[in-house]
């Protein structure tokens, strides 16, 4: 996992410092490095870029699991370590200049930097870091989960933070300490401006105290936020900084509607638009800006070159009605994807068949070599269907492929002890029809809901979709409040201990977590757990495409589709180097404005 390049030798003979961590291969950049190699480094500091968000906010705390989070608070605080964005899961020294760890990895130990400072002044102590790892998991189910097997964080030094763990060989686990947002104790500690107490466990729009390269100047509660560079920011000449923090003020503007936020984009109000619908990116690009060259168009393929992804409609476990496999299975059959694809994505999207797709990490075929050793070990554990059949989408397209795919979504649910009487999908046994609900996070999906709908009404199910405002879907999402939700997961090339924060059974019932569907089963809780403690890349790969295997034949998921361009649509003032890193955009950190002046 780690650089096995020390930087020097600690206090303790047998204790090397390493400078980066690398989770495929050796790190990139050596200890000595001075900066990253995609960046600009005399990218010119100063202007303003105005980008949008969509829904609201009404809160500035960071990591409280409750309220809706402003977008950008990763601008005012700092992590120990930080990406590179041109290797996969690698991470360099921020807040921390070092980390080490014995070779067993039942620990990790963060030296912080000397010069690092709040923007009072303040030094970053080891209070500090172990104040906001206790806050995060005290406050955040999710984060409680994600650092589950950290049993202590402790000063160990004046500059110095070590992490132990109760699991040993787990390599990853140093890398999402690492990840961990630091913040100033001393800060939420204290009284805010009127002399009442802060409460790191109440949501606030009190601009917070970050040590990042920004802070918040102005706030105009649900509608827009502010952040302002930090021109005496502590860490403005560390290597992982150069070239970066560019923009002189970055604005949040946000809005309720998708569309009236894309005619702010086309009315010169917002800089920077990510495109999500197909049929405008196809046809709504002419407006007076694009044509005269003041809005320029992208297809990127940067940020999916390091991910996997799985999005579609999730059914919900603990609702009796989708626990049997046939059933969901059949739910399938009724989404006509390739009908969509050409009459309204313009044959820009491909199907997703694969937990990981897009990545090498997705199977695909039936299982052999080691990826069926790992399958075999767990076979009483596995549906049967994992060694007996691959993985397809049914594929429609035409009424006669439509007719074929519901024919047999009406005999699979038969099988599970369905039947259709007087037109209705009803329980064999109990009469009771067949009906749920499609949870939407606003009306985006509508126009995809809306006619997999239609084709279940073919059958006899009763589906309707419900379109809510993002805080309400929050709400709702969290709490397990739903039949069916259409959301996804995105994946690293180097998966992990989230894979239990996805599928695993401890995961299931805890609100707030990513197992949407309400997972929880033996043998996915093993397959989780070969990924996690796999010894190599090579073991990890297998592992992965093992799990895929068997998350596919539960047919957990009505899988939909993606596209692996980002598109992307902003003002010609607005800057990035060329090329762009090998796997991000880099937008805002390393992009500048054209109206900069040094």
């Amino acid at each position: 996992m780690f650089s096995s390049i020390p930087t020097e030798s600690s206090h303790a003979e047998d204790v090397t410092w390493h400078h980066g961590s690398a989770l495929i291969g050796e790190l990139k950049y050596p200890p000595d490095f001075k900066r990253f190699d995609y960046v600009n480094p005399d990218a010119p500091k100063g202007g303003r870029v105005n980008v949008s968000a969509n829904g609201s906010f009404d809160s500035l705390n960071p990591i409280l699991a409750k309220g809706e989070m402003a977008e950008g608070l990763g601008l005012v605080f700092e992590t120990l370590m930080t990406p590179s964005l041109d290797e996969i899961a690698s991470d360099y020294g921020l807040l921390a200049e070092a980390v080490s760890y014995p070779d067993d990895y039942s620990s990790a130990t963060y030296r912080l930097r000397s010069e690092a400072r709040w923007h009072d002044g303040m030094p970053v102590t080891p209070e500090d870091v172990i104040w906001s790892f206790e806050q995060a998991v005290e406050l955040d189910p999710q984060r409680q989960f994600y650092y589950q097997h950290v049993t202590a964080a402790e000063k160990t030094a004046d500059n110095e933070v070590t992490f132990t763990f109760d699991e040993k060989n787990n390599r990853e686990l140093p890398k999402i300490v690492g990840q961990l947002l630091i913040l100033p104790k001393h800060w939420w500690e204290g009284k805010d401006s009127a002399g009442k107490q802060r409460s790191i466990a109440a949501t606030t729009l009190e601009p917070p105290m970050g040590s990042g390269p920004y802070r918040i100047s102005r706030v105009s509660p649900g509608s827009t936020v502010m952040f302002q560079r930090v021109e005496d920011y502590w860490g403005l000449d560390l290597p992982v900084n150069i070239g970066s923090n560019n923009f002189g003020a970055i604005q949040y503007s946000y809005f309720a509607d998708r569309n009236v936020e894309f005619e702010a984009f086309k009315a010169g109000e917002t800089d920077f638009w990510v495109e999500n619908a197909a049929r405008r990116w196809a046809n709504d690009y002419t407006f007076p800006a694009v044509r005269d060259g003041r809005v320029v168009r992208e297809e990127l393929e940067n940020p999916y070159r390091s991910s996997g992804v799985l999005v579609g409609f999730i059914p919900n476990l603990r609702r009796e009605k989708f626990q049997d496999p046939l059933v969901r299975k059949a739910l399938n059959h009724a989404f006509d994807f390739e009908e969509l694809n050409r009459t309204i994505f313009f044959d820009q999207y491909q199907r997703i068949d694969s937990f990981f797709y897009g990545s090498e990490l997705a199977s695909g075929g039936m299982p052999e070599g080691r990826v069926l050793e790992i399958l075999e070990s767990v076979r009483d554990k596995l549906p049967e269907e994992v060694f007996t059949a691959a993985y397809a989408n049914p594929v429609g397209g035409d009424p006669q492929k439509l007719r074929n795919n519901l024919r047999e979504a009406v005999k699979l649910f038969r099988e599970a002890g369905y039947q259709i009487k007087d037109g209705k999908m009803v329980n064999a046994e109990t009469g009771e029809p067949f009906t749920f609900e499609i949870l939407l996070n606003g009306p985006i999906i509508e126009r995809v809901a809306l006619p997999y709908v239609e084709n279940l009404k073919r059958i006899g199910i009763d589906a309707t979709v419900r379109s809510v405002d993002p805080a309400q879907y929050a709400n709702r999402e969290r709490s397990r409040d739903f039949d069916v939700i259409y959301s996804g997961w995105a994946q690293s090339l180097s998966p992990g201990n989230e894979q239990f924060e996805y599928w695993g059974s401890e995961a299931a019932d805890r609100e707030g977590s990513a197992n949407y569907a309400g997972i929880a089963d033996e043998g996915i809780d093993e397959l989780i757990r070969k990924i996690v403690f796999a010894s190599d890349r090579d073991e990890l790969i297998a592992a992965t495409k093992a799990l895929d295997i068997a998350l596919l034949a539960h047919q957990f998921v009505i899988p939909s589709y993606t596209s692996r361009v980002a598109r992307v649509a902003y003002s010609s003032k607005l800057k990035h180097p060329d090329p762009l890193p090998t796997y991000s955009i880099g937008f805002p950190p390393i992009w500048w404005s054209a109206d900069a002046a040094n």
